[in-house]
Parts: C-alpha cells; structure tokens; sequence
C-alpha cells in the first residue's frame, strides 16, 4: 500500500487528507479491520515507538494507552497482585498471569481509566487471545500490534459492531535518519530523535543518597521513554513497572509535576480498601463507575455520597473519602520514580513529588539552581540522576 487516503485531518474541515512515504515505497502498515483517521495514526505511531523501545530497553512485554498524541498509561508485562487486578478491574479474567501482554494491558489501561476512554492501544508483541478479550470490553478507537493470533483477530474484528481500527505494523522498519514537517507552509527538518534511553543513563548519581535499586531503574527508564513521547513540557511518575501519573503539555514545570503528582495520587488512592470496598449497583456502567470512582476520590463536581446522590450509583451510602484519611494513607506510599524531559528550574518540584512518595528522580539537570534542587533532594533522602539529555516531543 504506497498511500491511505483518510477521511480528513486534525477537523472535519481539514480535507483533503492521507499517508504516504515521501520516498513513494510501501506504507510499513496493515489495515486490518476499519478505517484510522488522522488523530488515530498519530498515536499508532507514536505509541509503538514507545512500546518498541521499552520492549528493547526491558526485554518485557510493553503496553501504551495513548489519547490525544500523549500516554495515559505505560505498562510492561508484569504480574498483577489481587488488589491490583481488582483495582483494575481484572480479577474476572481467567488466564491472566499466563500472559504477560495481558497483563501489560491490564495495567496500561488500569492506571488512568477517564483519560483511556476511548483511547489507542499500542502493543509491543503480538496480540493473544487473552489481551484482545480485555480490549474488547473497553471503549477504545483502535489497536496498532507487529501481529495478531488468529483468535485475538477475530475478538477484535467483532469490537464496535465491526468498525475497531486494527493496524500492523512491521517491526522491522526502520525510518529515515530525517525527519520533516510542515507549520504554516514552511518546512521544519531536524534529525530523528534516535537516543538510547537504557540503564547507563543513570550513572551520574548527583545526590548524597546514591542506592539505585534494580526496580527503580526500571521504573526511571519506563518514566523517559515515556517522556520521550509525550507533548512537552512533561513530568512523568512511574512505579512498579507502569506510568502512573503523567503531566503533558503544560508550560510550567511545577505544572507538570502537580497535574502528574495528583494523577499518581489518584492511582494510589484507587487501591485504598475504602475504594476497594465501594458497592456499586449493577446496572452502572464501566465509564459510569470510573466517573464516580474519581469524582469520590477528588470531590469532584457532583458529591457521589451527598443524599438524592449516592443512590444513582451505591446499593449503600458510602462515607466520604476525607482529605485527613486520604493525605494519612498518602504518606504511606514510598519507592515512587520520576522522570522530567527538562531540568527542574526550582525546588518546589522536588517538595511536590516528596508530597507523592517520591524516592528516585532522573532529570537532565542544568539549571542555575541545579543546588538548590539537590539540597531539597538530600533533605528528604531522594536518589537523582542526571541524565544530561532533554527529552523535548513536539
């Protein structure tokens, strides 16, 4: 296939609209089942970067949750543990620790579940039966895979009355050393970002505490990679094997850190037995109930627990997650990673992300307050690395 002519771009408007290769060789895709628009193709193929290069860097399974060209979760294939997979929402799904991509997915999607809504998936391995079982039961556009068993194919075709986008890309290709694109009618060429983000990044240990344990190497490198592929300026918390908060496109880094450091709280607090322990009716929906688990979690708009409320979503009037109990089984949270695509500038990062359970932080460093920001590391016994490299996506 030399070209895919797409419905329309970035709007409806936006026509006429396609992909092609520059140099007129064959699309390294498949179009399996439906039709991708131009938005779908552009987290396919920045979410498989993502997956590829954590698969590589790990050696494990890896999944991404892409909306909107940024992450809403980043998974490698690792165990779940009851409480997880029921956090998750997976404790049905027999088989599940017989396959790693699974469980991947599992926790990709499981992390941030309103902002997957309606997400792409990207896998780093070829997609079983089990993985695809999980997918179709989610509200998602589309899937990107090097493969597909014939089993999980079948599930998936069957998804959204037959319409769920299923791409396959092969793994084998390679892109130009180039790259190009077009604002405002003018041409910008840069060369692509090829850095090899892996363990040796890590080296240069800036702060007195220098114990850099094997997990949260892992966890650091899962956090760049992310970063990597995400809309900048951006801060990313990772923790056992999976993004859990991620701070996209914000023009303050202390943004950044607040809007990723209240994700991972967020995440954290799901797993509370208080949450855990909520009795939802039947009837309420997937969508519905993730609604309500985040608006009970962050008094959000509408008081899930208020009388005339509660009885829309509960068999039971739950009481009200309090600030106190939440902040007291916060400061329980310990061994969380961080990774920034740009130097902290002040201190008042590291403050938030302490807030967090923050233990472990590689970050390019650089800035004119580079001591500043190491003495508040020292002050709570963090472990930072400089990595010497921005990490920039645009």
């Amino acid at each position: 296939m030399k070209e895919f002519e797409l419905k329309y771009g970035c709007n409806p408007n936006q026509k006429p609209s396609r992909i092609y290769m520059r140099d007129g060789s064959d699309l390294p895709i498949e179009i399996l089942n439906g039709r991708p628009g131009y938005i779908n193709f552009l987290d396919a193929f920045n979410s498989w970067q993502l997956v590829k290069e954590v698969k590589e860097a790990l050696s494990l399974p890896a999944v991404a949750s892409f909306k909107h060209v940024s992450p809403a979760g980043v998974a490698v294939g690792l165990p779940l543990s009851d409480k997880l997979k029921k956090a998750c929402f997976v404790d049905d799904i027999e088989g599940l620790d017989n396959s790693p991509l699974a469980c991947a997915y599992a926790r990709a999607r499981g992390v941030d579940r309103m902002c997957s809504f309606g997400d792409w998936v990207a896998l780093s391995d070829v997609c079983d039966k089990t993985t695809a079982l999980l997918i179709k039961r989610e509200v998602s556009d589309g899937i990107i895979a090097p493969g597909y068993d014939d089993d999980a194919l079948e599930i998936l075709k069957s998804k959204r009355k037959g319409s769920f986008n299923i791409v396959k890309i092969d793994p084998d290709y390679i892109p130009e050393p180039k790259e190009t694109k077009q604002v405002f009618g003018i041409t910008f060429e840069q060369g692509r970002n090829n850095f090899e983000i892996n363990r040796e990044l890590l080296s240069d240990i800036v702060t007195k505490n220098k114990t850099l344990p094997e997990e949260a190497e892992r966890d650091l490198i899962i956090s760049l990679i992310t970063l990597k592929y995400t809309q900048s300026n951006s801060v990313c918390f990772a923790y056992d094997g999976m993004a859990i908060g991620v701070g996209a496109g914000q023009q303050s880094r202390i943004h950044c850190t607040r809007l990723a450091g209240s994700k991972a709280d967020t995440w954290f607090l799901r797993q509370s037995d208080k949450v855990l322990s909520l009795l939802f009716r039947e009837d309420i929906r997937r969508p519905d109930r993730d609604n309500v688990i985040d608006g009970y979690i962050n008094q959000n708009e509408e008081d899930v627990c208020a009388d005339g409320v509660w009885q829309k979503y509960f068999t039971s009037r739950p009481e009200p997650f309090t600030s106190e109990e939440q902040r007291a089984y916060l400061d329980t949270i310990k061994g969380v990673s961080l990774g920034s695509d740009a130097f902290f500038p002040f201190s008042d990062n590291i403050e938030r992300a302490y807030r967090s359970g923050v233990d472990y932080i590689a970050q390019p460093g650089g800035s004119i307050r580079d001591d500043a920001v190491i003495e508040c590391c020292d002050k709570y016994g963090i472990v930072m690395a400089f990595t010497k490299m921005r990490l920039f996506h645009h």
